[in-house]
């Protein structure tokens, strides 16, 4: 009786290793995603002063920095306190979103973002506004933008609406852009 059970937890042990051996060799890679590790690069901040939230491209929450500190001014959500959890949501998520997308280049003279009736605004430091309403086509938008500041013939303006970035519109004349150089 002991011999047979013996035999039976010994089978039962094979077929379990056998299990295990086939699933790590053989559909392991499809059954399961492999993570990438993406940088986290913060896109904006909650609040001014003595303490602020820093947020990341994705939205989170990933930690917060004095106002003294030697970090560079990062873009101003309209947001008074830190969100409920761990992330931003609704229209400040697409605000987020928004600032994700922003060249290179031109991040540096974002200073702040809204959320009004046009939808989602970003305003550069110069006072210049970006209007992009919703934050799908992101990236073409900002294309669409940086296109019309950089367009020679636009010399004065006080917004560019990019709602739809293939017929971007410039209005207002209320600041002057550089000279190109």
């Amino acid at each position: 009786m002991v011999g047979r059970v013996r035999r039976l937890a010994l089978a039962l042990v094979v077929v379990a290793i056998a299990a295990v051996a086939v699933y790590w060799f053989a559909l392991r890679d499809s059954s399961t995603t492999a993570a990438k590790a993406e940088p986290v690069r913060p896109v904006a901040q909650i609040g001014e002063g003595k303490q602020v939230l820093i947020v990341a491209g994705d939205g989170r929450v990933i930690g917060t920095a004095s106002g003294k500190s030697k970090q560079a001014r990062l873009p101003l959500l309209p947001m008074k306190e830190r969100p409920k959890g761990d992330r931003v949501r609704g229209h400040v998520r697409e605000q987020v979103d928004i600032l994700a997308a922003a060249p290179q280049p031109l991040r540096r003279y974002i200073a702040r973002t809204d959320y009004g009736a046009t939808g989602v605004d970003v305003e550069f430091t110069s006072g210049i506004e970006i209007r992009f309403g919703d934050d799908r086509e992101a990236e073409k938008k900002w294309k669409a933008a940086a296109a019309m500041l950089a367009d020679p013939s636009v010399s004065l303006l006080s917004y560019v609406d990019v709602h739809a970035p293939t017929h971007p519109v410039v209005g207002g004349e209320e600041y002057q852009l550089p000279p190109a150089s």
